[in-house]
């Protein structure tokens, strides 16, 4: 399974997740990442909100409600074997 590694800003502190599913939605991509390969994997839904000219991605956390519950059904769709929990 794919990994990628994010620094957040706030502590500059890295942090490996493992990537279930990237979509696009509306010009929009998303990404579905797990802290582990666990049935009970905690998931974050992360938008890219980086620029072309950016060197590298950069992704925040879906919060807010609609989108968060319209981007989970679709990776629901995609992974057939999952159950988004939030």
């Amino acid at each position: 399974m794919e990994t990628i590694k994010f620094t957040f800003d706030e502590t500059n502190e890295t942090e490996e997740f493992f990537v279930l599913e990237q979509t696009k939605i509306g010009g929009d991509v998303y990404i579905l990442v797990a802290d582990s390969e666990e049935d009970d994997a905690q998931c974050l839904i992360l938008k890219d909100t980086s620029a072309e000219e950016d060197a590298e991605g950069i992704y925040e956390i879906v919060e807010d409600e609609t989108e968060l519950m319209a981007v989970s059904k679709v990776f629901e769709e995609l992974l057939e074997d999952v159950d988004i929990e939030m």
